[in-house]
């Protein structure tokens, strides 16, 4: 299959590929999916066959308009609403009870579906010219880490899907927040731009979800994601990084380095290999899977700064401990 790669003047295109059961790559504000008509099953299982991706992990519903909500979702609380006109179109994915129309494959065999209105001009163009909810993961491998730009897609799915829609780099750079509002406590099952302190002031109770995952009620929450292509190990002081790099350079490989931001950096001599995601939580997020893809390809063992003792790193630090395995040195 010949993967065709392009911006706006594909879209029509692109929507006719989607009506016809077909799956293309598109661009939202947080990283790029991998989208089918969320009410065609045999379109959504190319998504899971396209990436490898396990059969239990959900994928989220994007619309383009509320006028789609009640054709996904039944029994809607008025907490969604509330949040939609707040943080909609944006990173914000809530997990609401499934219409029945809504196909098995879909929601992973799941009451709930998980939707939310992406905030990119193609995407919104995409839906609305396709006439249907599309249903989407990261354009990514399964497992992999998660594509921003188009060519970071093309590099995972060329030949296996027909189309990708290039609108150059997302903006937040990380997944949307994934929030439950199927029960008490609402809970943040996957942490994204949008916080739980955000949240608040429209939420009379909601909480970070902590503990072992049984049931995959939301992408991101229980397989391997975000993993480079080498070794890759968390650090939470420049000491050790500079120290854990000394060692590897002598045992391992001389194409190492250094990942973090700016003051992290700025306490690691110049003569290690050193790459900045940025100042702030913000910049940070955008810069991370990008850098981190760019890394993988000239160096043979990352060294990634881990933020758990910055709360406003949180959302970051979610995918930077998966990205390490949870490995810290």
């Amino acid at each position: 299959m010949k993967t065709k790669i392009g911006g706006k003047e594909l879209i029509e295109e692109a929507a006719k590929l989607i009506k016809e059961g077909e799956v293309v790559a598109f661009p939202t504000e947080t990283v790029y999916g991998l989208g089918a008509d969320a009410f065609n099953k045999d379109a959504v299982e190319k998504i899971f066959k396209a990436k490898g991706r396990p059969a239990d992990n959900p994928l989220i519903v994007h619309l383009s308009s509320k006028d789609q909500l009640n054709k996904v979702a039944i029994d809607i609380p008025k907490e969604a609403y509330i949040l939609i006109d707040a943080f909609s179109p944006g990173p914000l994915t809530l997990i609401l009870n499934r219409h029945p129309d809504i196909p098995n494959i879909t929601t992973s065999g799941l009451n709930t579906v998980g939707i939310r209105f992406p905030n990119n001009k193609l995407a919104q163009m995409l839906i609305s010219k396709s006439d249907t909810p599309i249903a989407a993961p990261s354009a990514n491998i399964s497992g992999r880490l998660s594509p921003t730009t188009g060519q970071a897609v093309y590099e995972d799915m060329n030949g296996k899907i027909p189309m990708i829609l290039d609108d150059g780099k997302c903006q937040v750079g990380i997944e949307s927040t994934v929030l439950d509002l199927t029960k008490k406590p609402y809970t943040i099952l996957r942490p994204g731009a949008i916080s739980a302190k955000m949240l608040a002031p429209y939420l009379s109770d909601v909480k970070n979800f902590e503990g072992e995952v049984k049931i995959v009620t939301a992408p991101g929450m229980k397989y391997k994601h975000y993993a480079p292509l080498c070794p890759c190990v968390g650090v939470k002081k420049a000491k050790n990084a500079i120290n854990h790099y000394d060692k590897v350079l002598d045992t391992i490989t001389d194409k190492v380095v250094i990942i973090g931001n700016d003051f992290f950096l700025n306490l690691i001599p110049d003569k290690y290999n050193k790459i900045s995601i940025g100042k702030t939580p913000t910049e940070c997020m955008a810069l991370f899977f990008d850098t981190m893809r760019e890394a993988e390809k000239k160096y043979k063992y990352i060294i990634l700064q881990n933020f758990e003792d910055y709360p406003e790193f949180y959302s970051l630090n979610n995918r930077i401990e998966k990205s390490t395995a949870h490995i810290i040195v």
